[in-house]
């Protein structure tokens, strides 16, 4: 059974309460069942996994394994489910539980169904052993990323709700598995990413992140005025954006543009709320130059009439050409290196 965030069909819900009411059926027969059938009862001896009294019937053994095995992992796993959003350092740990007890609750009712049946398993144990030891040589990768899933709970890299920027695909973790990590982007997407692929990685939550704007002022507009008006405001800015946890600060200007004269403003935030910073500084800013009339420079098409150039007269045409003879025999023998090419 899953614990994931969608919805199940109708279906899929009849038998979830269902086994739920059986299960819980099964450890009340098993609590109450001694003083309803009696201790030397057959069913009882058979349906009490702790008792081995007796002859049993295997197939009532069989199951109430199934029912206590299962029953117990599903209580296990909803419990710590329900445990996730109160324990954000402890997501990532308790979500590779959860699959640990998913997979092992498996492994056991093979287990018990093999001991009902009289299968000694200690040799079954001990030749899965040997079987592991050839098998793990060939699921490397497997293995590799299990226990990068485990650094990455025990180190504290990351968890489940960081935002995160991992090959260079950004977002918030949403789950830590036993072999892979799922990030979701702002916009839905969800990336899983193998966590022993995970190597160039940036924990975006662990420090305030940085709001940058740039605001454009004309070349004509006095700087020294701007800042000025700057000095005086930007308390004010920061009094209007709430999310803005350190400045704005003026980081003076950052280019001189074909254009126009753009000042550089920082702020520091939550990495949540970057972007939406940004955005109410730029605001913030258009209606302050607004107030104080400080021009931000935009595109503008300038359009001359066409200039009427005087022609050349006859004179002036051969006044021209005899400079140009006597210039081209005043100036031979006298070369220019860029003439030799």
């Amino acid at each position: 059974m899953k614990f994931r965030n969608k919805k199940l069909s109708l279906f899929e819900q009849v038998l979830v309460y269902v086994f739920l009411g059986l299960t819980l059926i099964y450890f009340v027969l098993l609590i109450f069942g001694k003083y309803m059938f009696g201790a030397a009862n057959e069913f009882y001896r058979s349906f009490n996994i702790f008792s081995n009294a007796g002859n049993i019937n295997i197939f009532v053994r069989i199951v109430s394994y199934t029912f206590f095995i299962f029953g117990l992992s599903f209580v296990l796993r909803f419990l710590m489910k329900l445990l996730l959003p109160f324990f954000k350092k402890l997501k990532g740990l308790l979500t590779i539980i959860i699959s640990v007890i998913k997979y092992a609750t498996v492994l056991v009712w093979l287990f018990f169904v093999l001991t009902a049946f009289g299968v000694d398993t200690t040799v079954i144990l001990a030749g899965i052993g040997i079987v592991s030891l050839i098998v793990g040589l060939a699921i490397q990768p497997l293995l590799a990323d299990i226990i990068a899933g485990l650094f990455i709970v025990f180190e504290d890299v990351f968890n489940v709700g960081d935002i995160i920027v991992a090959d260079g695909f950004r977002g918030t973790v949403k789950e830590i598995g036993m072999r892979h990590t799922q990030i979701e982007d702002a916009g839905g997407n969800i990336k899983v990413i193998n966590n022993s692929d995970i190597r160039a990685l940036v924990n975006m939550t662990n420090q305030l992140s940085l709001a940058s704007i740039e605001m454009c002022i004309e070349y004509g507009e006095s700087l020294e005025r701007v800042e000025a008006i700057l000095k005086e405001n930007l308390p004010m800015i920061k009094e209007s954006i709430p999310e803005i946890k350190e400045g704005p600060f003026y980081k003076g200007v950052s280019a001189l543009a074909d254009s126009s004269v753009n000042l550089k403003f920082i702020a520091k935030c939550e990495e949540t709320a970057k972007y939406q910073v940004e955005r109410d500084m730029n605001r913030q800013f258009k209606l302050l130059f607004d107030k104080y009339n400080i021009n931000i420079p935009f595109p503008q098409i300038v359009i001359n009439e066409p200039i009427e150039f005087e022609q050349a007269t006859s004179k002036e045409k051969r006044a021209a050409k005899e400079f140009v003879e006597n210039q081209k025999e005043a100036a031979s023998g006298l070369e220019d290196v860029n003439d030799r090419n």
